[in-house]
């Protein structure tokens, strides 16, 4: 039998909140550096997220390679962190599972030994696999522990999956949400469409992983006619690598977008404002000005000057900081200094760092 999301979890996903893509801290020698790893972790749990994705893109996918064979360490670390915890509120454990369907399935096994919640299964890197070897290998990987489905859009290196795909992937039992990266629009109205369009509409929660539009996309409701019955679905929360850094700003933003959501009040312009305003804040991080090389030295660099990190170093040495990203940096600190948490990492640091 496969694992499945309690009541209560399952619960709180369908409702949304902030999910973390959870960096990789290294010391100078490109170890894992275990002190700031699991302050990492405490760090988006005092900062309220509802959960940590871990094995992800922002963990480096180098972790798997057999010179590191960091996998099992860093989901470990992260697990141990959360579980002394000892939390009263719901908080969700996502491990990163990819590769093919041998290496999904191990990765999948690894994560729910150590007490995961859900694999967020990219589909990057399997060109050669066609829609219905996806679906297969979904299928497997579904029949361990429950699946939070991820579309990799070519935007951003991944590739096109037709509206059936994602019908079919939403009718998999053990499917309990969906990232969508939509940078492209059309393509998200697909796999909004395609779950709409499924039995199982209701039980398949959606999160943007869109880092240039992420107020405008939590605010969004999709509307459509499915067989004469008015279907809707919004997008509830976000897994962003943009919710790794200022965490502790974006649960309050977000608590605050749940609360207008909720109340069905029409939406102050000021969000729209905020919304650019964010948007400005991740062009700096995530430097899509040189097509995203500096995306996770960009989040390092924040992290390390509140003195979450040490260092920005990365597993691979071609990952670093594009010319005049620190600057751009300084820019949006200086520009908007309400949205970093600066001084609650400040007043924090020295217990999360024990």
């Amino acid at each position: 039998m496969p694992a499945k999301l309690s009541v209560k979890k399952r619960e709180f996903l369908l409702d949304g909140c902030v999910i973390p893509a959870h960096p990789l801290a290294l010391t100078a020698d490109k170890q894992l550096n275990e002190k700031y790893q699991r302050a990492l972790t405490r760090y988006y749990i005092d900062s309220g997220a509802g959960g940590i994705a871990v094995g992800v893109h922002s963990t480096q996918f180098e972790i798997r390679d057999p010179q590191y064979n960091l996998y099992e360490p860093v989901l470990r670390l992260a697990s141990e962190e959360v579980d002394k915890a000892n939390l009263s509120r719901s908080f969700l454990k996502i491990a990163g599972v990819c590769g093919d369907t041998e290496q999904a399935i191990n990765e999948a096994k690894i994560a729910l030994l150590l007490n995961y919640d859900l694999a967020l299964l990219s589909m990057g890197g399997l060109g050669h696999l066609s829609e219905d070897e996806l679906l297969d290998r979904t299928r497997k990987v579904a029949r361990i522990m429950p699946v939070f489905g991820f579309y990799l859009q070519p935007a951003v290196g991944g590739r096109m999956l037709s509206f059936n795909f994602w019908k079919q992937f939403a009718e998999i039992t053990n499917v309990m949400a969906i990232k969508m990266a939509p940078f492209n629009r059309y393509y998200t109205l697909d796999v909004v469409r395609a779950v709409c369009s499924s039995s199982r509409k209701d039980k398949v929660a959606l999160y943007t992983g869109n880092d240039d539009n992420i107020i405008a996309d939590l605010f969004t409701r999709y509307q459509f006619n499915i067989n004469g019955k008015m279907v809707e679905k919004q997008i509830v929360g976000g897994l962003l690598g943009h919710f790794a850094v200022w965490t502790k700003k974006a649960v309050e933003l977000f608590d605050a977008i749940k609360i207008q959501r909720k109340n069905e009040e029409s939406i102050d312009p000021a969000w729209l404002t905020m919304n650019i305003q964010m948007t400005d804040c991740n062009a700096a991080f995530f430097d899509p000005q040189n097509e995203y090389k500096g995306c996770i030295s960009g989040i390092h660099e924040v992290l390390r000057r509140q003195g979450l990190m040490e260092n920005i170093l990365c597993l691979s040495n071609s990952e670093c900081l594009s010319p005049g990203q620190s600057d751009e940096i300084d820019r949006v600190y200086k520009m908007y200094p309400h949205l970093n948490d600066d001084e609650f990492v400040s007043e924090n640091l020295e217990n999360w760092l024990k």
